[in-house]
């Protein structure tokens, strides 16, 4: 298996190249079970951040990292967009998603109760990667049918369109890929 080398956060670390289709392979970033990485992230995610009063992230790679985030804000609270409604939740807001890393066509809900905790609250979104800006939108559908006001749209890693988005905060550029693992131009 081929690996793309990169810093983030100040910390070196080698991403599997996965190819996502006969044209396309990436650099698999799983911030999950590496604690050095999220803690490090985190804290330089907050550096950058404008003031919030909620941070959200959709399930699941965002959670470790709008956890350990809101541990060193010292935030009592964040919200998160489930990928399947549960028993507890009430009044769900819901949305259609297509991401980049997902076979089909998935949904994000959020529960009432923190929907109606956003409203008129300036908002947050964090996620690992952004690259299509598919899931990013959903969650910034789900923070404006709850009223809440988005200041900033933040990821560790921005990668394909999401490079460059002036609209869009993040620590490092991660390229795409050919099958044969060399950077796309």
């Amino acid at each position: 298996m081929e690996y793309y080398a990169m810093k983030i956060a100040g910390l070196d670390r080698k991403l599997p190249i996965c190819p996502v289709n006969d044209n396309l392979s990436i650099g698999a970033f799983v911030i999950f079970g590496d604690q050095e990485l999220t803690v490090a992230a985190a804290g330089a995610l907050l550096e950058k951040a404008p003031e919030y009063d909620y941070l959200i992230t959709a399930e699941a790679k965002g959670i470790p990292l709008i956890h350990e985030m809101a541990r060193q804000h010292g935030d009592a609270k964040y919200m998160l967009a489930r990928k399947g409604p549960k028993l507890y939740m009430r009044d769900i807001l819901e949305v259609e998603v297509d991401s980049i890393t997902t076979v089909k066509k998935q949904k994000l809900y959020l529960d009432g109760y923190d929907a109606a905790m956003m409203k008129g609250k300036r908002i947050l979104i964090v996620d690992d990667v952004i690259s299509t800006g598919n899931s990013l939108s959903a969650i910034e559908t789900l923070v404006n049918t709850a009223g809440g006001n988005i200041v900033g749209k933040m990821a560790i890693l921005a990668e394909g369109d999401a490079i460059g988005r002036d609209d869009l905060i993040y620590l490092e550029e991660l390229p795409l890929f050919n099958p044969d693992g060399t950077v796309k131009k």
